[in-house]
């Protein structure tokens, strides 16, 4: 049975920093490429940043260069370090296998507001 736990989401100042963990159970999770999702306010839920099975990563324009995602594979734990925060990274994400299978966890909320 597949499990996806977020934490570390919280309401962060304009250009503050925040890390997201995730933690997987009952998938192969050395072998899955993993990324983390947002949904914004009255937006539908997007692939913001992914981790490969390799270690290789990919970046939405929008958070490149200010996001990083990295993988501990002997914890079956994903991370997200956000730095430089906007206002427009306000939303709820979740982690996931890329291309997302079996339900979604509970997600961690990330509000960027001064």
């Amino acid at each position: 049975q597949v499990q996806l736990v977020e934490s570390g989401g919280d309401l962060e100042q304009p250009g503050g920093s925040l890390r997201l963990s995730c933690v997987a159970s009952g998938i192969i999770f050395r072998a899955s490429d993993m990324g983390w999702y947002r949904q914004g306010p009255g937006n539908g839920r997007g692939l913001v940043a992914r981790i490969n099975r390799d270690g290789t990563t990919a970046y939405a324009s929008s958070v490149k260069g200010r996001f990083t995602i990295s993988r501990d594979n002997a914890k079956n734990t994903v991370y997200l370090e956000m730095n430089g925060l906007q206002p427009e990274d306000t939303g709820r994400y979740d982690c996931n296998q890329v291309p997302p299978q079996g339900p979604w966890g509970q997600g961690t909320q990330v509000t960027v507001s001064s």
